[in-house]
């Protein structure tokens, strides 16, 4: 049975498997803190995440729609991780300084005015799923949240860093969980 996952997005490029490159920290906890609707029209929650997505494909991130921003949002963060990876989780995306209003992303686009950070592949922006050939299927958890104020982080802030400034100032969450294997 696998680890539970906090939500993350990520793809990037063939990597023979993922390493600890991308770091974790708890977040802030989701039992106490509202939902937000995370989804995708290219797979549901729970379901294989199309080679599209992924370092045997286009590498892209996928689409994305949000609903369920509470009003007081100033600023949206996004974190794609997977909790399967043979070293420890590892990150394949962390964006913040996501507009309050962003409720659709299409596949491979930044949200505007949004800041990326490094991901466990140690480059800027989204890296896919890209788990080792012959692992059972890993997990991918894309996390969404809704925040007070916009983070104050430096552009090659890390997982643990977001995931500080958001403590105490997180208003909802949401995640979507993908699998996928090679």
């Amino acid at each position: 049975m696998r680890r539970g996952w906090v939500i993350a997005v990520a793809v990037m490029a063939v990597v023979p498997g993922c390493a600890d490159g991308g770091g974790s920290s708890s977040a802030p906890s989701p039992a106490t803190t509202p939902r937000l609707t995370v989804t995708s029209p290219a797979y549901a929650d729970a379901a294989t995440i199309p080679s599209r997505y992924t370092c045997d494909g286009e590498n892209v991130s996928p689409p994305l729609a949000v609903t369920g921003v509470p009003p007081r949002t100033a600023s949206m963060a996004l974190l794609l991780q997977d909790p399967d990876a043979p070293r420890g989780t590892f990150t394949h995306w962390l964006v913040w300084d996501i507009g309050p209003r962003t409720t659709h992303l299409t596949a491979g686009e930044r949200p505007q005015g949004a800041v990326e950070g490094r991901n466990g592949f140690g480059k800027t922006g989204y890296g896919g799923p890209c788990p080792p050939r012959g692992d059972s299927p890993h997990h991918y958890v894309l996390t969404v949240y809704a925040t007070d104020r916009r983070p104050d982080l430096a552009p090659d802030a890390a997982p643990a860093d977001l995931l500080r400034a958001l403590s105490g100032h997180t208003l909802a969450t949401g995640t979507l969980t993908g699998r996928y294997g090679r």
